[in-house]
């Protein structure tokens, strides 16, 4: 098991980056607050939270507006941190072996955004709400992590899922547990976070949706954070390549990626019937192969 985890963070994915980010903030922020402690210092926690987390507050939000972003990776409680990341695990594992390991991070990123703003909305429209809107602060990566659980869970509802204790169950039912889950706990404690969760719902839901229609809604941030990347990255030497043989006509492209897609789609439904475990070694490589792409 060790071993197996080491080898995951060593190959440097996006998931596991994620994962590190995830882990980095959570080990910078308590050693800050263990230095505060011990100096005597109150309210560290507080003032991190206020200054990082995303405030139901649109106008605090103007002020500080990298909270949308930084409240989606930052964690005060060990077992929050701890549930999230086997979460994004296991959901970042599915979405990167189906949907493709390139759309993982915009996704997280555009979930945990939805999470936000049905967070902001819901406190500054419902009644209920009225005497904490001003003070109630979202935090954690919650709402990113669903989002990519419930994509995959739209986009491969039947493919199971082995759990302790339950057996194999398909990932549409667990999907639909953690909807309920959100909306019957809303009145309970925590609204703030269920209502963040129903919109990275919403996300992955319509995503997935998008996806098997042949449309990639998130196409075009993907690319705009490639080429924003890009500009931190060294400009490779250029490379000659000789092509052997004649090129392909257009029509003799669009028939083998055609056939292509047919290859992929009877490995998918080969999968949702039988399980992962069922593919060829051949079919495990193309799936891999076809994962690694944008």
């Amino acid at each position: 098991m060790l071993k197996e985890i080491k080898q995951f963070f060593l190959k440097g994915t996006v998931l596991s980056r994620l994962i590190m980010i995830n882990l980095g903030v959570f080990i910078l922020l308590n050693f800050v607050r263990l230095i505060f402690f011990l100096w005597n210092v109150q309210g560290v926690g507080d003032v991190m939270t206020a200054w990082l987390g995303v405030s139901s507050n649109p106008m605090r939000i103007l002020s500080r507006p990298w909270t949308l972003l930084t409240y989606m990776f930052l964690h005060l409680d060990f077992f929050h941190l701890i549930f999230n990341m086997i979460m994004l695990y296991v959901g970042g594992r599915l979405f990167s072996d189906f949907i493709g390991t390139g759309k993982l991070t915009v996704n997280y990123i555009l979930g945990g955004l939805f999470g936000a703003l049905f967070f902001v909305l819901a406190f500054n429209l419902f009644p209920v709400f009225s005497e904490v809107r001003s003070v109630a602060v979202a935090l954690g990566a919650s709402a990113s992590v669903l989002a990519i659980f419930i994509a995959i869970s739209v986009y491969m509802p039947d493919f199971e899922l082995p759990l302790l204790l339950l057996g194999r169950i398909k990932l549409k039912y667990i999907a639909i547990v953690f909807v309920l889950i959100d909306i019957l706990s809303i009145e309970r404690g925590n609204p703030g976070g269920h209502i963040a969760h129903l919109g990275c719902a919403f996300w992955g839901s319509f995503y997935a949706k998008r996806l098997l229609a042949g449309k990639d809604p998130s196409s075009p941030i993907n690319r705009w954070m490639k080429s924003l990347g890009s500009l931190f990255s060294r400009t490779p030497r250029m490379r000659v390549r000789y092509q052997r043989g004649r090129p392909l006509t257009d029509d003799e492209y669009n028939d083998q990626r055609a056939d292509r897609q047919k290859e992929i789609d009877r490995i998918l439904d080969k999968i949702s019937q039988s399980g992962y475990e069922s593919l060829t070694s051949k079919e495990k490589e193309l799936l891999f192969k076809v994962s690694g792409k944008d």
